[in-house]
């Protein structure tokens, strides 16, 4: 048996001389083999160099309106990712994009399918070449007249489309389902309900009309203004921890745009040692001049000129948004408050909703605590009941839907006391993490997976074109009669100021 000798040379250990070759390498020869291997990659300054070469050629190749030379060095300038304003910077970018509008510009039909053939070959997007063109869409014009086929990049909307078609297609996915499956996991007998003629998903057909959605604007809609390059949009974004609004929500929001959807912890920080709920966020973005809710003054306004009709449907929204819809068991009365800070802005809104119910002949009240800074109008009694006939179809929260329904009906003498009780409990919030209503918005989704851009049938929204309409273009909803829009605006568009308590 022979001995196999070990080397150790260079760091690396061979066991014996080799069969063929010089034997084991010397660090040298080892260290100049791995830069062979692994070739350096450019420095954005040498990348820079690199690329103003190119365009002084190609520029100096356009003067002598050699087209060829310039397709040869567009190829280089591409490949060695000139064209790419994160990589080499927006100065240099542009000149290269210049380059190839300047080419493109003196070049005949035959030498603009070469380039959008090259193009092609070095996966090139769409939207770059379009931009760097100035093509807009006629791009897929000139693509088909030279038989070319460049695909557009899957954006995150269409994959989500795909994804939702596929439920419906393979799943049966619908927005019953999807009821069905948020009412169970937030433990309502569906069948309960049902066996005394509650439709337990009723709500998805209420109507999403201009009036309720100022409610929901009035009550729980946040916005901001976010500045671009050209543009300022204004984000328009709807937040929950809760397991109902985290679909309800959804579902208003499709109203004025395909939401996007952002997760964060509750306390709004990123950080996931701290152990904290989790908060989901839908938002839209909207051009700031095509939304006029960012004054409350505005808001007021359209409220005091709202008629009788519509003010059911406002109140609505309010509610589901701030309100809340609460059977006093000890005193047998029904209770229907909305809730505002004292020591804000928003305080002034109660003011504007009572003067609303007036409308309706419904007596309401506004009580103050200064001291927690908390303001709330009560409807009570009689005028609750009434109230409620009013505004329950409009309602879309599915819990205080649900609540309506049951409240009407036991009033009506359809389901006795013990029944009653039985279900409205299964209405009611518990005050613990534990209970589903609560801090669940997250698994909510996984359960009942809402969808945000093929949501169901819009048919029984009847008034989802008059409410785009509405925020985008003033000149087409001036508002409901004595809805003077720019009244009270001084010349500089600023809003006059009301006047109200604790501000």
């Amino acid at each position: 048996m022979h001995r196999i000798r070990c080397f150790a040379v260079g760091g690396f250990k061979i066991n014996g001389l080799p069969r063929v070759g010089k034997g084991p390498m010397t660090s040298k020869e080892v260290s100049d083999t791995s830069n062979e291997a692994s070739l350096p990659k450019p420095t954005r300054a040498g990348r820079i160099e690199t690329c103003t070469g190119l365009i002084r050629q190609a520029t100096k190749c356009l003067k002598n309106n050699d087209k060829q030379c310039v397709i040869r060095l567009i190829e280089e300038l591409i490949k060695n990712q000139c064209h790419d304003g994160r990589l080499i910077g927006k100065e240099v970018a542009d000149n290269a994009r210049n380059v190839i509008y300047r080419l493109w510009r003196i070049t005949n039909d035959e030498a603009r399918c070469e380039v959008l053939t090259l193009f092609k070959s070095l996966g090139v997007s769409r939207n770059w070449i379009s931009v760097t063109l100035k093509v807009g869409g006629r791009l897929s014009d000139l693509l088909r007249r030279c038989g070319i086929e460049i695909e557009g990049r899957v954006t995150r909307n269409k994959i989500i489309e795909n994804i939702e078609s596929l439920m419906v297609r393979e799943l049966s996915w619908s927005e019953k389902m999807m009821c069905r499956a948020l009412l169970q996991f937030i433990g309502i007998d569906i069948d309960g309900f049902e066996k005394h003629g509650i439709d337990a998903c009723a709500w998805l057909h209420a109507e999403t009309s201009i009036s309720y959605f100022i409610g929901i604007i009035a009550s729980d809609i946040a916005d901001c203004v976010i500045k671009a390059k050209r543009y300022e949009y204004v984000k328009v974004s709807l937040n929950t921890t809760e397991s109902i609004s985290a679909v309800m929500f959804l579902k208003i929001l499709t109203d004025i745009g395909k939401p996007s959807i952002s997760i964060v912890w509750g306390n709004g920080t990123p950080r996931r040692r701290e152990k904290t709920n989790v908060a989901i966020q839908y938002f839209v973005f909207v051009k700031k001049e095509e939304w006029r809710w960012l004054s409350i003054e505005e808001l007021i306004k359209y409220i005091k000129a709202l008629g009788s009709e519509d003010v059911p449907k406002l109140i609505a929204g309010i509610i589901d948004g701030d309100g809340s819809i609460r059977y006093d068991f000890k005193k047998s009365t029904l209770n229907i408050s909305i809730s505002a800070c004292y020591n804000c802005k928003k305080r002034i809104l109660l003011d504007a909703v009572q003067e609303a119910l007036g409308k309706l002949g419904i007596k309401s009240h506004i009580y103050e605590d200064e001291e927690h800074n908390a303001a709330v109008l009560e409807v009570y009694g009689k005028n609750a009941i009434k109230l409620l006939r009013l505004i329950t179809k409009y309602l879309h929260h599915p819990i205080k839907w649900l609540r309506a329904e049951l409240i009407l009906v036991f009033y009506d003498g359809k389901i006795n006391y013990d029944t009653f009780v039985e279900l409205y409990n299964q209405t009611k919030y518990g005050d613990s993490n534990n209970d589903p209503k609560r801090y669940h918005g997250l698994e909510t989704l996984a359960q009942a997976a809402p969808q945000t851009h093929t949501h169901g049938n819009k048919n029984h929204q009847p008034h989802k074109k008059e409410l785009n309409n509405w925020c985008r273009r003033r000149d087409l909803n001036p508002g409901p009669p004595g809805y003077e829009p720019y009244a009270g605006l001084s010349p500089q568009g600023a809003p006059a100021r009301l006047s109200y308590p604790g501000v």
